[in-house]
């Protein structure tokens, strides 16, 4: 089978849970993989994991909701493989650590906290990559890149009961906003944009629900079709699709991975 990110090169925020299974599945794809996020330890880890299994794979770590070290992200990439083809923006937290919770509790600190890690660190890539998108001219496939943002299913499908983190939801819808503002304008400039919304899975941001019966036992009737949590490299499969020239006639759309959870309970 053809690789579907052949001679692509993927930079990737994010470096355990989702953003980690996409980027050994771009690499199994064919891409040449560009990870950077906070902790300098994951990073390597995982970049180290790649190359050992035959793979091309970097990394810088960067403060991506820092200006300049998100520029310097980009600037990285592009010095160590020539180009961006395609951003898959992951990096993000819940929140609550920090005072996330329903708004009349939501903290000063938790609100500022998640708000900038989630979004302002993705228009921060986002701006850098699609300026260097534009000044570069078109591929194989007539276009110049792609952007897939990182969303959730609580930007559009809010549960009260265990999930009631109001600056997550509003930093997740904001990220769908903007993502199709994005793709509306660049569209004629060839760069697709495009969200991915999951629901619950099974990475180390979801522990404290892994660790909970009464979650475990919501997510039976939540997510039903998974009657547990959605696994990470299920919503890598996806990523890596939209990723693809494969998709390259889909951009503005809002992909829910949700098992179910959106039109459930």
């Amino acid at each position: 089978m053809a690789e579907k990110l052949k001679d692509k090169v993927c930079l990737i925020t994010g470096s355990t849970g989702i953003a980690a299974a996409s980027a050994r599945q771009a690499a199994r794809e064919g891409a040449s993989v560009f990870i950077t996020s906070r902790t300098d330890e994951h990073c390597r880890a995982l970049a180290q994991e790649i190359t050992q299994q035959g793979r091309i794979c970097d990394y810088q770590a960067a403060d991506l909701t820092r200006p300049q070290e998100a520029a310097g992200a980009v600037a990285a990439c592009v010095a160590r493989f020539g180009r961006i083809d395609a951003l898959f923006n992951v990096a993000g937290i819940s929140g609550r650590a920090y005072g996330d919770g329903p708004v009349h509790e939501c903290t000063d600190e938790g609100w500022d906290i998640t708000v900038a890690t989630n979004l302002k660190s993705m228009f921060l890539m986002c701006r850098e990559t699609i300026r260097h998108m534009l000044g570069r001219a078109a591929g194989t496939s007539g276009q110049r890149g792609v952007v897939l943002n990182m969303a959730s299913v609580l930007a559009f499908a809010p549960e009260p009961g265990f999930f009631a983190t109001h600056a997550y939801a509003a930093s997740k819808g904001a990220v769908i906003s903007l993502s199709k503002a994005m793709a509306a304008y660049y569209a004629p400039h060839k760069i697709r944009v495009n969200v991915i919304a999951p629901a619950l899975v099974r990475t180390p941001m979801s522990q404290r629900a892994q660790q909970n019966p009464q979650v475990l036992e919501f997510m039976k009737t939540k997510q039903p079709l998974t009657e547990d949590l959605i696994e990470a490299a299920e919503i890598a499969s996806a990523a890596i699709f939209l990723l693809s020239d494969d998709a390259r006639a889909i951009t503005g759309d809002v992909l829910t991975i949700d098992a179910g959870w959106s039109v459930s309970g």
